[in-house]
């Protein structure tokens, strides 16, 4: 049986194909102007590399924020369960998972079979999620994949506003015309983002083992911070960016299997 999970990001789509429980292709597509034709695209060519058949695609379930556009979808999962039961296949002992996207952070409590006991998201303000980032490192004139080794350099002695991305980038121009160091200024932004997640952690309660997913998990200099504020180890698996769409084809897996089980 061949399943799979179609992540319907805002930046991003991505999918995952399971044969058996085993992953054999990973594909990711940005959204573009058109979501829906971006995810055929994903499906497509996921189904090339894995070189099978899009027609040998037993069950697709759908998550993400786009998700009332997936094409194909047989069923659909809410990222926050998806992210909860890729965190707990990947590591059995994860009890809180954070997922920080392009616009939306997720903090999450499940417990030992990935079933979601409490979560809180970050939507209003994109300044708790990727975007913040991005708008950062273009206030710095830095590249994005150079900040997080740029903040490693630092000693922590400025601080900025994470109220929103607009405060943010003011800071970060006031701070550049007081020459303040880039590495300085680096750091400072990845403290005022892990301050905004910290805040999240603490509606919820943190409980270890914790994993990072999301695309900012591929991000050194956060993921240094937030290992820095939560004083626990922080696992990132090796696909973080996929956590969601890996989440859906698990759930796939087991939709498809009542699905057969009843006679459907």
């Amino acid at each position: 049986m061949i399943v799979a999970g179609l992540d319907m990001g805002v930046q991003n789509v991505k999918v995952v194909l399971l044969r058996g429980g085993e992953v054999i292709s990973r594909n990711l597509v940005p959204s573009g102007f058109n979501l829906r034709e971006a995810a055929e695209q994903a499906l497509k060519e996921a189904a090339e590399n894995a070189k099978i058949s899009i027609k040998e695609i037993d069950h697709v379930t759908a998550t993400g924020m786009g998700v009332d556009l997936a094409p194909r979808a047989d069923s659909t999962i809410s990222m926050i369960s998806a992210d909860a039961l890729a965190a707990v296949h990947l590591h059995p002992a994860t009890r809180t998972v954070i997922d920080i996207g392009a616009e939306e952070s997720r903090v999450i409590s499940c417990d030992e079979k990935g079933v979601v006991l409490d979560f809180t998201i970050n939507e209003r303000c994109a300044a708790g999620a990727g975007a913040f980032l991005e708008a950062m490192a273009r206030a710095l004139e830095v590249d994005l994949k150079d900040m997080g080794y740029l903040s490693l350099e630092a000693q922590g002695t400025v601080s900025i506003s994470a109220t929103c991305v607009i405060f943010g980038e003011s800071d970060v121009v006031s701070l550049i015309h007081k020459q303040t160091p880039k590495q300085e200024i680096a750091r400072a932004i990845y403290d005022a983002l892990a301050e905004r997640i910290m805040s999240m952690i603490h509606r919820i309660g943190l409980k270890p083992d914790v994993m990072l997913v999301g695309g900012v998990a591929k991000d050194i200099g956060f993921a240094t911070t937030l290992r820095r504020k939560i004083g626990l180890d922080v696992i990132i698996p090796e696909y973080p960016e996929f956590a969601g769409a890996f989440g859906a084809a698990l759930y796939a897996v087991n939709k498809a299997r009542r699905e057969k089980h009843n006679g459907q």
